[in-house]
């Protein structure tokens, strides 16, 4: 095993590491070590994003796309040398998501893909198992641990095959060193690699990927071995599912992989991370290991000094202090952090400072936003800032701040006492609807609508016309009027698509959003946006999340004339879209000087109001979309019942202002957790539709036990994909929907919404929705209990 510290692009290890078999001594000289956990990859102005684009439409080549991707990487490490950074992460570069790639790495390619990927090169083996194919659906697209950044889910079975398969990995370590740098190579580590995967569709029964660790850590040994044998000093495995709820099993299999791991006898120095919180009982189970180095997130999950000194053996560790918001854009108060930071030094000699998590959640450099108000831009760290504020505490923590160092700005007035004093007179009759069965008896005499119906969940593709009409009325080419001139022509075309296709609900396309938070962000006061803040949310769709810094008003209707265009078009219900508060909240970067609660409080309110502007203009239905509601979910139960109480409660106050007969429809991602099932239920929307897709399972145990008694649309092939459902599988997935429930609670939808489908895709499969649900009807029997059941 390697003695020498952690790596460092710029100098050897400080003098004081030890090998790893000797404790730390109780006094060290004083460093000024500093690192980041991971950083940006999709490139300051998305250079990834249409490398990738380019590949993907056959505009570009294999080797273009390759060396765009080193470009970024030499960038990367550059940049943070540059920063005066000591310890310099490497293999954070994806080319599609990070969590396939660390699966890739061991070899797990699930087996109804080793056909399909057999001559395939390894770049193109991740976009295959992450896009599919018109025959081969992708892995599953799901949430990373409460972020906005979605992963393809890997899955396994009892059978997989795995093997180690380090050359990429190697290559990079390689190039790094060819150009003066040192990396530590970041890596999923194998617990919650396992854990944040699936099993398989033909899993035996009662198979959970965890299984597999034995199995799995014997990679693990040999990545250790080749990456010894390659000169990495150090390599960063991260555990973020540790920072979540863990059971007492899974928090002694962590410790007997790390314990298995540490036993290695040549490899380099382990880091371990804990991202996105405190890990709770699992901080004591690695402090027991024979690791060199534990990453805690100290903005989530601060403890005190003196609490984490209690935890047996962890003094004895190399503390990485993640006291730097990797999360969110505020400047961190070095003040308040430097005296944190030395109470942390008087009992832990052996301090690096770094942030709480990956850089991957924010944008790259707020000096790229001319058009924010000088006082809000003072006040933001992006990723570049927040670099150079972690090295300036490491500096700080020996030196004492510099005369250059600030107290935090005070942020643009954006008090709204008028805000203020109503959301002080909400109260629990504002959340409350007359009774279900009363809404649904209205609803249905009002809307007609067949049974079984048909729809999709919002967006549909955003055209080169409508882009480059944007484009253009951003650059002043063209005036406002001659834009909505585009848009209007835009929302005529997609309803005649519908139309044609049979749908029997419609939406207008969103053609004038350009992503679902922003578009509402820029018609709000209270929010800013920015031109360069891109943040990558998976493969290449990337997104510009707002910055929520002040209090929120709504000076005019924000989807009423499109909406209302698109109707008129039409005798088919058309229905209105609104983004829901918490997914406002949970996808902007939200102010930390108020209270979550009370800013959703004022944003459901906003909606509230634009329900009520959408019925007064004559719609039916309307969706109020709260896809990101499981985002802030605290990862430990005991919070998560206050967190669900607030943030149903305004969803509640948002649409209990509509009218008995206007159907409320909600859209939310995977949320299988019994607290959300409860949480589903509590919103009292009139239709949920659910992201289920090949997780269809939670859904219907969900209906058939009662826990979902209102209408629910379990969508039945992912949106996301370019795989193309056939009409038999399609029956398949909304007959076993049917038959737990009946016909008439259900609806056929797909998983999401359409944005980032071509027409040529979405069309052949929006057509088999609509003959597989005709199918479903047409086989309706009358059920002697009183429900529609399918005669087979």
């Amino acid at each position: 095993m390697s003695s020498s510290s952690s790596s460092s692009s710029q100098s050897p290890p400080p003098p004081s590491s030890q090998p790893p078999s000797s404790p730390t001594p109780p006094h060290l000289e004083p460093t000024r070590a500093s690192s980041v956990l991971g950083y940006p990859r999709i490139g300051p102005r998305r250079e990834l994003k249409r490398a990738l684009e380019r590949y993907w439409h056959g505009d570009g080549t294999r080797a273009e796309l390759l060396a765009t991707g080193r470009r970024l990487r030499d960038a990367t490490w550059h940049d943070l040398r540059a920063t005066g950074i000591t310890q310099i992460p490497g293999n954070t570069f994806s080319f599609y998501d990070h969590i396939l790639d660390d699966a890739l790495l061991m070899g797990a390619v699930p087996a109804r893909f080793r056909e399909l990927v057999r001559d395939l090169g390894p770049v193109d083996t991740v976009f295959a198992l992450a896009r599919g194919r018109a025959d081969v659906p992708p892995l599953e697209l799901v949430p990373l641990q409460g972020t906005s950044y979605l992963y393809r889910q890997p899955e396994f079975d009892e059978s997989s095959e795995l093997g180690l398969r380090p050359d990429e990995l190697l290559a990079e370590v390689a190039r790094a060193r060819e150009q003066g740098f040192e990396i530590r190579p970041v890596v999923t580590g194998p617990v919650s690699l396992l854990l944040l995967s699936k099993a398989a569709p033909d899993a035996a029964p009662g198979f959970a990927p965890v299984d597999l660790l034995a199995r799995l850590l014997t990679e693990y040994e040999a990545l250790l071995g080749v990456l010894a044998g390659a000169g990495v000093t150090c390599v960063q495995f991260d555990e973020p599912c540790m920072t979540m709820e863990r059971t007492s099993d899974e928090i002694t299999a962590l410790r007997r992989a790390y314990d298995r791991l540490a036993a290695v006898v040549t490899r380099p120095r382990i880091l371990v991370t804990g991202q996105y919180g405190d890990p709770g009982e699992a901080l004591s189970a690695l402090a027991a290991t024979g690791i060199e180095a534990i990453g805690l997130d100290l903005v989530y999950g601060r403890r005190s000094a003196a609490d984490l000194a209690a935890v047996p053996g962890l003094r004895g560790k190399r503390l990485y202090a993640g006291v730097v918001d990797g999360q969110n854009v505020w400047r961190t108060d070095k003040f308040a952090t430097l005296d944190y930071l030395r109470d942390l030094r008087a009992v832990f000699p052996d301090v690096v400072v770094s942030t709480s998590c990956t850089l991957l959640h924010v944008p790259y450099d707020v000096a790229a936003e001319s058009d924010l108000p000088a006082e809000l831009a003072d006040s933001l760290a992006f990723a570049e800032q927040k670099v150079a504020e972690v090295v300036s505490l490491a500096h700080a923590l020996v030196d004492g701040p510099t005369p250059r160092w600030r107290r935090l700005p005070v942020l643009p007035s954006a008090r709204r006492d008028d805000v203020r004093a109503r959301t002080a007179r909400v109260d629990d009759d504002d959340k409350v609807r007359v009774p279900y069965a009363e809404r649904a008896a209205r609803q249905t005499d009002r809307l007609g609508l067949p049974t079984l119906p048909t729809a999709t969940l919002g967006s549909f593709p955003q055209t080169r016309e409508i882009r480059r009409a944007r484009r253009d009325l951003a650059d002043g080419r063209i005036d406002y009027d001659r834009y909505c001139d585009y848009l209007r022509a835009e929302i005529a075309s997609v309803i005649r698509l519908q139309e044609d296709i049979g749908l029997d609900v419609l939406v207008h396309g969103e053609v004038e959003r350009n992503d679902m938070v922003q578009y509402f962000a820029e018609l709000l006061d209270g929010f800013a946006a920015t031109r360069s803040g891109w943040v990558q949310s998976y493969g290449s769709r990337c997104v510009r999340p707002p910055i929520l810094y002040g209090d929120v008003a709504r000076p005019a209707p924000m989807t009423v004339e499109w909406t209302g265009y698109a109707q008129s078009l039409t005798d088919r219900p058309v229905k209105g879209m609104v983004t829901g508060p918490v997914t406002m909240l949970a996808r902007s970067f939200c102010r930390t000087d108020l209270a979550l609660p009370e800013v959703a409080t004022q944003l459901a309110l906003v909606v509230r109001d634009e329900v009520a502007d959408l019925e007064a203009a004559g719609t039916a239905i309307i969706q109020i979309d709260e896809p990101a509601i499981r985002e802030l979910l605290p990862r430990r139960g005991a919070d998560r019942r206050a967190y669900l109480d607030w943030a149903v409660g305004t969803f509640r106050l948002a649409s209990a202002g509509a009218r008995p007969d206007t159907q409320i429809h909600t859209h939310l991602t995977y949320s299988s957790l019994q607290e959300m099932k409860a949480a589903i239920e509590g919103l009292d929307a009139d239709v949920t539709a659910i992201v289920a897709t090949r997780s269809i399972e939670w859904v219907l145990e969900a209906l058939e036990d009662h826990t979902l008694t209102r209408q629910v649309a379990p969508g039945v092939y992912e949106s996301r994909s370019g795989f193309v459902p056939d009409i038999d599988l399609l029956h398949s997935r909304l007959l076993r929907a049917v038959d737990a429930v009946g016909v008439d609670r259900v609806w056929a939808v797909p998983d999401g919404g359409l944005k980032s489908r071509y027409t040529w895709q979405l069309e052949p499969s929006l057509r088999n929705l609509v003959a597989a649900a005709r199918r479903i009807r047409r086989a309706v029997a009358p059920d002697p209990r009183g429900s529609n059941k399918i005669g087979h």
